[in-house]
């Protein structure tokens, strides 16, 4: 493979033009003429089918529902609650015209989609009895955003899964709130081998209208956070901006206690950047398109030993369930092929020619180390499987590994601002108050990104920006 066609530049070199590079190069997005919106390739989008196909059904065991909302939402809905409409309104997308006339009122693409859901549970729930409801939809999401888009990352059309709760009681809504949390986090750290903190977000950083917003937040290889789920407790306000009453036990007319939470394609972000290596991506098995690719190595009068074998092969491991492709490109040699599947991220990859034919055997070779494995044709199909489970063990060990290499416990402002140029995060004290926040970005770069769950905060812990109390550990850094 000419060294255009491949990723020209090391990762930990120039991590933002390597990522471009995989994505792009890999298959898995690229740009479009439309500014801040990708087209998903085959490569990127199975990736987000897989991650569909593991969490909808845990949705769903929790009493879930899919549903399907209008894209189109009317400005009166997203002005109803203030702080919500505030929040939102510089990111919209509106639509003032259907053809050549303009609309009596502007339409916006949906950024969230509380408002519209919203205003209907305002017409279908009645009593207790209809209680608790769980919507999700598996859906794209528009937002105006103005920092420079990345792939997967940022950008102005996002796709996501969003649930929506409704409940009789607050204590069922926070219960919601931690369970959905939790729920990304077991998913993205179990097929995603992403390890991830749990935790509060700061006042400043939640949901436009919470009461209060959770979340899962990943360290990028450059030291930068990456918020990867969160879950929100809004309480009564939105149900009372759109009238979702109930009738209790006690026949007296409540609202809602509402909740909200979704996941986005950014955890796909984080896996490539995490996990990927100088030659593009590494993918986890349990969500790789392509788990084993076989490449056939073969010789002038030695085609169809090699053919016949490399079509069982195939066809035995298919029937096992894997994900297994059998490369029979004519024109490109084998070398060009185990380069253009490495970038792409294959976890393993299996050489035959005619020697290991001879041999009855196999060349099984791991994309994450490189390691090669002679393995005979009768204990293929259990090495595979061993392989597999292996490398993506391995992936999550590693990630887990860096995460704790790049967290550092500050005391002190200065040992904040060293972590953030270090590329790594710092777990400092904090007071609460927002102007801490804004003295911490000017003078060290970071942001709050997490108040981390299960903390244990010394008496008399002093606030790392002002020297006041502290009220909770918090973690501080860049994030995208």
């Amino acid at each position: 493979m000419s060294e255009d066609l491949g990723i020209t530049v090391k990762k930990d070199t120039d991590i933002s033009e390597w990522y471009q590079q995989t994505v792009i190069k890999g298959g898995f997005a690229d740009y479009t003429p439309v500014k801040g919106m990708i087209v998903y390739r085959p490569n990127g989008y199975r990736v987000w089918e897989l991650i569909m196909g593991e969490f909808d059904p845990i949705l769903k065991a929790h009493g879930v529902q899919n549903v399907l909302f209008p894209l189109l939402i009317p400005e009166n809905l997203l002005t109803r609650e203030a702080d919500h409409f505030a929040g939102f309104t510089p990111e919209v997308f509106w639509v003032t015209r259907g053809g050549d006339q303009p609309l009596e009122e502007k339409l916006a693409l949906r950024p969230t989609s509380e408002t519209i859901i919203h205003t209907m549970w305002g017409k279908w729930l009645q009593s207790h009895r209809d209680l608790p409801v769980r919507f999700n939809q598996w859906c794209t999401v528009y937002r105006h955003e103005t920092k420079m888009t990345k792939p997967f990352i940022r950008g102005r059309e996002v796709l996501w899964s969003e649930t929506h709760t409704a409940h009789a009681t607050k204590q069922e809504a926070e219960k919601e709130t931690e369970w959905a949390i939790n729920a990304y986090g077991d998913l993205v750290e179990r097929i995603l081998a992403v390890p991830v903190v749990r935790g509060r977000k700061t006042d400043s950083d939640k949901f436009a209208g919470a009461e209060y917003t959770l979340g899962i937040e990943a360290l990028m290889p450059d030291g930068r956070a990456l918020q990867s789920g969160t879950s929100h407790l809004l309480s009564h306000k939105f149900a009372e901006a759109f009238g979702v009453k109930f009738v209790n036990e006690d026949k007296k007319w409540t609202h809602a206690w509402m909740t909200s939470y979704g996941l986005s394609m950014r955890v796909i972000g984080g896996m490539l950047m995490i996990h990927g290596d100088d030659k593009g991506a590494v993918l986890p098995p349990k969500v790789a398109p392509v788990q084993v690719v076989i490449v056939p190595i073969v010789f002038k009068e030695k085609e169809k030993i090699v053919n016949d074998a490399t079509g069982k092969i195939h066809s035995e491991l298919k029937k096992t369930g894997l994900r297994v492709v059998l490369d029979d490109r004519e024109g490109y040699t084998a070398g060009w092929k185990f380069n253009d599947w490495e970038m792409q991220g294959v976890p393993l990859r299996l050489e035959v020619g005619p020697r290991d034919v001879e041999a009855k055997s196999v060349m099984l070779v791991r994309r994450d180390t490189g390691q090669k494995i002679k393995v005979p044709f009768e204990k293929l199909k259990a090495t595979v499987k061993k392989e597999l489970d292996r490398l993506h063990a391995r992936l999550f060990s590693k990630a887990r590994e860096s995460l704790v290499q790049k967290t550092v416990n500050a005391t002190r402002m200065g040992e904040v601002k060293k972590a953030v140029e270090d590329q790594k995060w710092a777990l400092a004290p904090y007071c609460g108050n927002v102007a801490c926040e804004a003295k911490m970005k000017v003078e060290t770069g970071a942001e709050p990104r997490l108040i981390p769950f299960g903390q244990k905060l010394l008496k008399d812990t002093r606030c790392v920006a002002c020297g006041e109390e502290a009220t909770d550990l918090v973690y501080w850094g860049k994030s995208y």
